[in-house]
C-alpha cells in the first residue's frame, strides 16, 4: 500500500518524493508523513544532501482547502495546519536541500520549494502563490521566502496579484535555478556531488549564507569570522 510521502536513501543522499498524484495536495495525512521523513533525514548522520521531488504529472497544487470547510472555522483551520508545520522543519534541516519541480507547483507546493536551497525545474513548469485571489495569504512561509529569494520588487506583485508564470519567466525572476529537461535526474546528481564536499564547510557556508539574509551586516561578517576560525582550526 502506496503512502503518501516515499523516504529513499542511497548513499549520503536521502530522496523524499510527495505521493499523493495527480495534484499532491497537502492534506493532513501528507504533512504528518512529510514531518516524519524529514525528521528522519536529520537523524540520519551519513546523510549529507537531500532531493524533495514528487510521482506524477504535477510537483503539488498546494494545500487541501476542504480541511478549512470541515473544520469549526477558518481560524481552527488554520491552527490544525500550523500544528502540523513541515515547513519549518525543512527550512531548517541540517543538510542543504534541492527542489525538483515538475508541471504545477502552486502555494503550499511552491512555498515547501522556496524553502529548499536550490530549485530546478523542468521546462513545463508552472508556478504561482495564488492565495490572495482566495481571500488568504500565504500560510507556509510563502511571504518571508519569496522576499529573501527575489527581493521585494519581484516578490511583491507575485504574491499580491496572485501571479502564475512559466519556467522561463520563474528563472529570469530567479525563483529558480535552473530548467532541465530531465529535473529528477539532474537533482540526483546535483545531491550527490554536495554530498561529496566537506559537511562541515558546507554546512559553515550555509550558515554563513543565511545570516547575510537575517542579520545586519557586522553580525553576519562575526559569524563568518567564527566560522572560517572554527573551519581553519582543522588544518
Amino acid at each position: 500500500m502506496s503512502t503518501p510521502v516515499d523516504l529513499v536513501f542511497d548513499g549520503a543522499v536521502a530522496t523524499v518524493s510527495l505521493n499523493s498524484p495527480p495534484l499532491n495536495i497537502f492534506d493532513v495525512e501528507m504533512r504528518d508523513e512529510l514531518i516524519s521523513a524529514l525528521g528522519a533525514v536529520n537523524d540520519v548522520p551519513d546523510i549529507a544532501a537531500m532531493v524533495l521531488r514528487s510521482h506524477g504529472k504535477h510537483f503539488s497544487a498546494g494545500a487541501d482547502l476542504s480541511e478549512f470547510g470541515s473544520a469549526a472555522s477558518i481560524f481552527e483551520g488554520r491552527r490544525i495546519r500550523w500544528d502540523r508545520d513541515p515547513w519549518s522543519i525543512l527550512a531548517d534541516l541540517r543538510v542543504p536541500t534541492i527542489a525538483a519541480i515538475h508541471g504545477t507547483a502552486l502555494g503550499s507546493g511552491l512555498e515547501m520549494a522556496l524553502l529548499c536551497d536550490i530549485r530546478l525545474a523542468s521546462p513545463n513548469t508552472v508556478l504561482g502563490l495564488p492565495e490572495t485571489k482566495l481571500g488568504m495569504l500565504p500560510a507556509a512561509g510563502g511571504t518571508q521566502s519569496l522576499m529573501k529569494a527575489i527581493g521585494p520588487r519581484d516578490a511583491t506583485p507575485i504574491i499580491a496579484r496572485s501571479m502564475s508564470m512559466g519556467a522561463d519567466e520563474a528563472l529570469s525572476r530567479s525563483l529558480i535555478h535552473r530548467i532541465e529537461p530531465d529535473v529528477d535526474q539532474a537533482a540526483a546528481e546535483l545531491a550527490a556531488k554536495l554530498a561529496s564536499l566537506d559537511p562541515l564547510v558546507l554546512s559553515a557556508a550555509r550558515r554563513c549564507l543565511r545570516a547575510a539574509q537575517d542579520l545586519p551586516l557586522e553580525s553576519g561578517l562575526a559569524v563568518e569570522k567564527k566560522l572560517a576560525e572554527v573551519v581553519g582550526s582543522r588544518r
